[in-house]
């Protein structure tokens, strides 16, 4: 079995963390390149740490060689209040590293997007994610994967209120939000990495996987 490289945008988040050990148990894979500002504090043979201006990422081009390419990149209103650095971070990486698998004919490119994204919404939030959606489709990757989660479950480091409050109330709802509506749930982050690893080494013919469809692939569905 021949092994793979892969890279991973968001290693230090919820999700990407978990993504990370996953691959690192994976002996599919002989190499794993992070790019972060920081460290995720692990020493392991098989891991590479790239420490950067992810704002910058196109700097590092000759670098960014791999098999397949994970982006779990994202942030908030809490910690980016700025729309514009917003935009940047949401947008410009996840698209410029789309751009260089382009570039560096790296064929797997599966990215993090939210339930809800569509370049024609009036929220902020939902807009952003569609037209980062629509430009990374526009890349023309022959297997690209957009994943659309709900609100996201687990445990953070930083303190988000408004978050813990609506994790709680979905607690609830979830027994309620069935059928169609199901795809409305909160998902657990376990969920969606396990379902980008699956999506990386299983064909799929869906771009876009809303939240409920993102269970069933990562096998946690009840």
């Amino acid at each position: 079995m021949t092994q793979k490289t892969a890279i991973i945008l968001g290693a230090t988040g919820l999700t990407g963390s978990l993504l990370l050990q996953m691959l690192l148990k994976d002996n599919r894979y002989k190499k794993i390149k992070l790019f972060s500002r920081k460290t995720v504090g692990i020493k392991n043979e098989k891991l590479q740490e790239h420490q950067i201006d992810l704002l910058k990422l196109s700097d590092h081009a000759g670098n960014f060689l791999a098999d397949e390419v994970f982006c779990c990149i994202g942030t908030t209103k809490a910690k980016t209040p700025d729309k514009d650095l917003y935009k940047k971070i949401d947008y410009g990486i996840p698209v410029c590293a789309a751009e260089l698998c382009k570039k560096n004919k790296i064929k797997t490119f599966v990215v993090i997007s939210a339930l809800g994204a569509s370049a024609e919404s009036k929220v902020f939030y939902n807009k952003l994610k569609g037209q980062m959606e629509n430009a990374v489709v526009a890349m023309e990757i022959s297997k690209t994967h957009i994943l659309q989660p709900s609100l996201i479950g687990g445990f953070r480091e930083e303190k988000r209120p408004a978050e813990w409050i609506a994790k709680n109330a979905f607690l609830i709802l979830n027994n309620i939000l069935v059928g169609p509506f199901r795809k409305y749930r909160s998902i657990y982050p376990q969920a969606i990495a396990s379902s980008m690893v699956w999506l990386a080494n299983n064909t799929y013919e869906r771009v876009r996987i809303p939240s409920d469809e993102i269970v069933k692939l990562g096998g946690m569905e009840n």
